[in-house]
């Protein structure tokens, strides 16, 4: 009797139905205002202090510079949802590394790798349609500041759901990977710490 094929059948729609799930939490979260559709691009070389104080910065300075660049706004935004500025840090070091222009083979896109609307994003589909229909635009999330204060809001609303930091990264990262991404964010959150 072989049940080789009948596992891996069974394990796919096993995460299938998690996807489906996950994916359902996020639809259901607030949207943010979106931004204007006339958003410039923002290239990897754009100077983020030009309009940010950089007294501001509650982040560790244990970060690497291209973290830090994000100072103000990963404060500002982390602070105003409740959330350490240092957990957000982490996130963006794990997700893109601080590299505004970061797009994944997924289809998420800018500092905390959100999903959007379009792109590959919108071959996503759920019972009730897209999944991410109603998401910002890609070029919205290139926007740097926009970016992290959607990202910070999404992963607030997880974690006010589940009241948990690791239920709320596990449901914020990559859907087929169980804890590791939660785990991984949180250990790096920890080895950041002043």
């Amino acid at each position: 009797m072989r049940l080789g094929p009948w596992l891996v059948i069974r394990g796919t729609a096993i995460m299938g139905i998690l996807m489906i799930l996950v994916i359902r939490s996020l639809i259901s979260m607030p949207v943010l205002a979106s931004a204007s559709d006339e958003a410039p691009a923002v290239s990897e070389n754009s100077d983020p202090s030009a309009s940010w104080n950089t007294s501001d910065c509650h982040v560790s300075s244990k970060f690497p510079p291209t973290i830090l660049q994000w100072c103000a706004p990963i404060t500002q935004y982390a602070e105003s949802a409740g959330l350490s500025p240092n957990l957000i840090a982490a996130v963006m070091l794990q997700e893109s590394g601080g590299k505004p222009a970061a797009y994944s083979a997924s289809g998420a896109v800018g500092l905390m790798q959100v999903m959007p609307r379009d792109g590959i994003a919108a071959s996503f589909t759920c019972a009730n349609g897209p999944c991410f229909a109603n998401r910002p635009s890609m070029q919205e999330l290139f926007d740097p500041d926009f970016n992290i204060q959607y990202g910070v809001r999404m992963l607030a609303g997880l974690f006010s759901r589940t009241q948990s930091l690791r239920e709320a990264l596990k449901a914020y990262g990559p859907m087929s990977v169980g804890y590791y991404y939660a785990d991984k964010v949180l250990a790096i959150f920890e080895r950041y710490q002043d």
